[in-house]
């Protein structure tokens, strides 16, 4: 059994929709009552500002921890966003996580406004982020200082050759969406092979980081149903979904079936590829926990 094999799963779930404080603390608590381990925010215009979410999710709750997942590292100036991580970190009592990528797609930027670099600019603007933080977290003269030593856990999330070294360089956490972007049309999810392909990649770069690192793994979509047959022919006629049956049926990153035959699913594929920690959607928190039930 290989080091990622033998990890325990964690859950974590990508609150997307703002709510008032109140609505808020109730759907923080609610994903904590439901056996989730982690509460995230995305970093998108039209969801919720992430640091100040995720402050107010860690006073409504107890103990599960709270992540950026994942902020867009071309949207924030390094020491800028180091003194927000600090800050946070103090105020959850040391309950956060950083998830990182390049920015993959154009969704919450206003032409003119929120600029959107070429994919070369965004990865430059990540690594130097990476790099940043990581010094300043190390500098004794930095402050605020967080109460995590070293600064939180840091996930960095891509698909590309030179963000995956760079997550497997520095990352606690290297973040795998299953859709592979492509410069022209719809994405596409990753076949098996393909997703496999990519983590492959990661290992050969971790070296004896191996058994330090987690990989995690975006869950697009969670059906639960008796028939993943029919549900996957369903879903391909969706106008968003841009996907076949057999493509639904055949993705990690695409769940459906009975919440057994899910949590069956998540075995094989912490087996295949090594993902442990799995993130869900808000719309899918509650059909979800039934899944964690059958894997705790």
């Amino acid at each position: 059994m290989t080091a990622f094999e033998n990890r325990s799963f964690r859950f974590g779930v990508a609150l997307v929709s703002p709510a008032a404080r109140g609505e808020w603390a109730a759907k923080a608590r609610k994903a904590e009552d439901l056996g989730f381990d982690v509460v995230a925010v995305p970093d998108h215009l039209g969801a919720p500002a992430p640091f100040p979410a995720l402050v107010a999710a860690a006073e409504a709750t107890r103990h599960v921890r709270v992540a950026s997942f994942v902020l867009n590292a071309a949207f924030h100036n390094p020491a800028l966003l180091a003194r927000e991580v600090a800050t946070t970190d103090l105020l959850t009592d040391g309950r956060l996580e950083i998830g990182l990528s390049a920015g993959a797609i154009r969704e919450g930027t206003v032409p003119g406004r929120v600029p959107f670099p070429p994919a070369r600019e965004r990865v430059d603007q990540l690594e130097g982020t990476v790099r940043e933080l990581r010094r300043l977290f190390a500098d004794p003269q930095f402050g605020p200082r967080p109460v995590q030593q070293g600064g939180p856990p840091l996930l960095v999330a891509g698909n590309g050759d030179r963000v995956l070294r760079l997550a497997a360089e520095h990352a606690h956490v290297v973040g795998f969406t299953g859709i592979v972007q492509r410069r022209r049309g719809n994405p596409q999810l990753a076949s098996p092979e393909q997703l496999a392909a990519r983590v492959d990649f990661v290992r050969g770069h971790l070296g004896e980081r191996a058994a330090a690192v987690e990989l995690n793994l975006l869950v697009q979509q969670v059906v639960l149903t008796g028939d993943r047959r029919a549900a996957a022919e369903e879903w391909s006629r969706h106008p968003l979904a841009h996907f076949s049956p057999e493509q639904l049926l055949a993705s990690p990153s695409w769940l459906l079936g009975t919440a057994e035959e899910i949590a069956g699913q998540l075995v094989e594929h912490r087996k295949r590829f090594g993902f442990s920690y799995i993130v869900v959607l808000e719309p899918w928190m509650e059909a979800f926990a039934s899944v964690i039930e059958r894997l705790r």
